[in-house]
């Protein structure tokens, strides 16, 4: 039994709709990586990136040098999606990327100093305009996870194939 990775672009029926989703996860990979090569977006980030648990180390980069490294990050996750409608390996290489990349943008969410106002008393989560960007990367994650599993072999996930 050949255990193989699968391609959204070589699937049949519903399956093969997936496709949409890597061709929008592209545009909005090469839109965030090309946004990091100017200074508005390094300097945008920089209260992200301070405060994150996960890539603070970015910051011995300086503030230009880390907002390049995730540019680079963000086109080669890009580059990997593209190449995934042709490589298998490829298509759940760049969409675990991207599942990274967007739980460690979520937990802005939570690490990042006034995006959130927890209250019991009020509004039990109130955010302001910036934890708004930050909460739809929620589903971004969610389209990367869904290109990776759909990816994946079907006996790695325990799907059947339908007869």
């Amino acid at each position: 039994m050949k255990t193989a990775f699968n391609v959204a672009e070589k699937g049949d029926g519903p399956y093969r709709l997936l496709a949409i989703l890597r061709w929008v996860m592209v545009v909005i990979f090469v839109s965030f990586g090309i946004q990091k090569f100017t200074l508005q977006s390094a300097q945008g980030i920089v209260q992200f990136i301070s405060n994150s648990p996960f890539i603070s180390w970015l910051s011995v980069f300086g503030l230009r040098g880390e907002a390049y490294f995730l540019g680079v990050a963000e086109l080669l996750i890009a580059t990997l999606l593209a190449a995934g409608a042709f490589s298998p390996i490829l298509s759940a290489a760049g969409s675990l990327m991207g599942v990274i990349t967007f739980a460690i943008t979520w937990s802005f969410f939570f690490t990042t100093p006034g995006v959130v106002k927890w209250s019991l008393s009020t509004d039990p989560m109130a955010w302001n305009l910036t934890g708004e960007f930050i909460f739809k990367d929620i589903v971004l994650l969610g389209v990367c996870a869904v290109l990776f599993l759909a990816s994946l072999p079907r006996s790695a996930i325990g799907w059947r194939q339908s007869r």
